[in-house]
């Protein structure tokens, strides 16, 4: 059985790839926190891939936030993620990688892309402002995997995941995203009697939500069931709006008070649904409903799930 690196093993992707290489009977996994591999500096980087030599390298290591932490910290999402990025795939590429997955993020594509989104519409407008850095750094190491295809004949390709919720995420407010940041809020107005929850924007913007663990079962059925060896976008084909989310977690968290918006906070791109029929056509479909994801999301964050 092959080596496989996953880069990220601790964050939301990761673990969850992480558990579904465990449930395909995959024993010979590397991972290395980032205390002990920092993959932004390119010396330790390479010691690493000198000592494993690993096979297939999944990277789902990166700098993440939501609009309030890209707005505050554009230059270290946009260095951090390329540095990763950047000594990561010179490296496996170097020892000899077979094969490596790109986890990327559909803020790539046109802030009015059509919709739902192909893979065809990447670089054809602009960017979403509110997360632009991250997105650029986030092309670059898709158009890196794109490259080294083309040059030297190695099967480096990039997946594009929706919006991903699910156990193992991130509930810092300042830094977490749209699921997670309102799960925490609903679950304090509940637990402190409030009458009221207020939410950024103005709950108009549509989203496209995939529970994780579909995402992972996606990803390792495109890496190790077909040959694709191109952009691919994994969701589910449906969106809803940000009001619908949130009335939909207010149900999983048995709140039953008001969700109020404050349009003074912005809504980011209008709405981003992915094309996801070049997935549909390798067999894959998700397998999680929305309310269900919801459901074992908050059972996780209940049980201990990170609430700084």
């Amino acid at each position: 059985m092959k080596k496989v690196y996953v880069a990220g093993h601790r964050g939301l992707v990761g673990g969850a790839i992480c558990r579904q290489l465990s449930a395909r009977g995959y024993e010979n996994v590397v991972t290395r926190t980032s205390s002990e591999l920092d993959l932004r500096e390119s010396r330790e980087v390479d010691a690493f891939f000198d000592e494993e030599r690993p096979e297939v390298v999944i990277l789902a290591a990166a700098k993440v936030g939501g609009i309030h932490a890209n707005a505050t910290w554009p230059a270290d999402f946009i260095v951090d993620n390329i540095a990763i990025e950047s000594n990561v795939i010179r490296a496996a590429l170097r020892t000899g990688c077979e094969d490596f997955l790109f986890l990327g993020s559909s803020c790539i594509y046109p802030r009015l892309a059509p919709q739902p989104m192909p893979e065809s519409c990447l670089l054809t407008s602009s960017l979403e402002p509110t997360n632009e850095p991250y997105a650029i750094a986030k092309i670059a190491g898709l158009k890196m995997c794109e490259a080294i295809h083309r040059q030297h004949g190695k099967r480096f390709f990039a997946v594009m995941p929706t919006n991903l919720y699910g156990p193992g995420d991130n509930y810092n407010l300042v830094t977490s995203h749209v699921i997670p940041a309102m799960i925490r809020k609903i679950d304090a107005a509940k637990n402190d009697g409030l009458g009221q929850v207020v939410l950024w924007g103005t709950g108009n913007p549509r989203r496209e939500f995939l529970y994780v663990d579909d995402m992972a079962d996606a990803c390792l059925h495109l890496l190790f069931d077909t040959t694709v060896c191109e952009l691919t976008n994994i969701g589910t084909g449906t969106d809803m709006t940000i009001r619908e989310t949130a009335l939909a977690i207010a149900r999983v968290v048995g709140y039953e008070g008001e969700i109020v918006f404050d349009a003074t906070h912005p809504d980011g791109t209008p709405q981003k649904l992915l094309d996801i029929s070049k997935l549909r056509s390798t067999g894959w479909a998700p397998k999680t409903s929305f309310e269900r994801g919801l459901e074992m999301t908050y059972r996780a964050y209940l049980d201990g799930e990170l609430r700084m």
